[in-house]
């Protein structure tokens, strides 16, 4: 059997927001598959899927370009050792140039970001290297985006841990604006059921029977429970499923509707989202250290 640490059972508890030794019994149930033990806690509990999106597990800053026209725009991740080194000038600048060259230059891809040069002639990578000695820390360019649209883009930062880019048509600055801002807010996974897969959706039913089926109930009154259940499902995880942030009352899909708009696509980047951050305990590090000096 695997063995069941105390971080396994911190970072199961930070994916469903329960309880330590429901986490614990659901890790030693599973042999310590972090994915299953997930799955069971939720079969039992009804707890909602991980939102991932959500939880910033490492350093660093987000950085936006939109150019004058409001046709091209890009979104680049960058990432650090420490939120000290996180809010230096130099790095929030290093961010927001590299979505300057990747709008500017259309890449896709961060390999292809790496070999370009800035207007002043100097490489990217050379550049990085650079912070790297100014600042005393790792740095590196984890992802970037690009977006090429004939409609408007609108960008939100919330602070430089969460950005968005939005490719929308119809309504005003103040609808992308808003859009973007609902998006950093409710961490969407897409912009409508269409783009949702098939794969997602088969994994949330095979969940959502497994809870109906703990109440015992008739197979045709499961089945009718399992599609409410998806139904809700698809409402929180796209875009114009979602209640509007500013007025609740309402769903995205109205709100655009009422603005004569439409979304074609976003981006959500959340600083270190998916990466395991270390953490680090002083007291041991201490203790080893007065260890090896005997």
């Amino acid at each position: 059997m695997a063995a069941i640490t105390a971080s396994m059972v911190k970072e199961l508890r930070e994916l469903t927001g329960l309880g330590m030794m429901e986490c614990k019994k659901a890790l030693v149930e599973t042999d310590g598959d972090m994915k299953a033990a997930e799955d069971l806690l939720r079969i039992k509990s009804g707890a909602k899927a991980n939102k991932a999106a959500g939880r910033i597990a490492a350093e660093g800053v987000v950085g936006a370009f939109i150019a004058t026209d409001g046709k091209s725009g890009a979104l680049v991740e960058v990432n650090c050792e420490t939120d000290f080194v996180a809010k230096n000038d130099d790095i929030v600048k290093f961010a927001n140039d590299l979505a300057e060259l990747v709008a500017v230059n259309q890449i896709s891809d961060v390999q292809a970001l790496n070999e370009v040069a800035f207007s002043c002639g100097e490489i990217v990578e050379d550049a990085r290297k650079a912070l790297v000695m100014k600042l005393g820390e790792n740095i590196s360019i984890r992802r970037c985006v690009n977006y090429k649209t004939d409609g408007k883009l609108a960008s939100y930062l919330h602070g430089s841990k969460i950005g968005v880019m939005i490719d929308y048509s119809g309504g005003d600055e103040t609808l992308g604006k808003d859009l973007a801002m609902h998006i950093a807010a409710s961490k969407p996974m897409c912009v409508n059921k269409d783009q949702v897969s098939s794969e997602v959706l088969e994994h949330e039913r095979q969940i959502f029977a497994a809870q109906a089926a703990e109440s015992g109930k008739p197979e045709n009154i499961i089945e009718k429970m399992v599609e409410g259940r998806i139904a809700k499902y698809l409402a929180e995880v796209t875009l114009v499923g979602q209640p509007f942030v500013k007025d609740p009352d309402i769903t995205v899909e109205k709100l655009l509707a009422q603005k004569s708009a439409s979304v074609k696509d976003f981006t959500l980047f959340v600083v270190g989202e998916g990466i395991e951050k270390k953490v680090e305990n002083f007291a041991e590090e201490v203790k080893a250290q007065m260890g090896q000096a005997k």
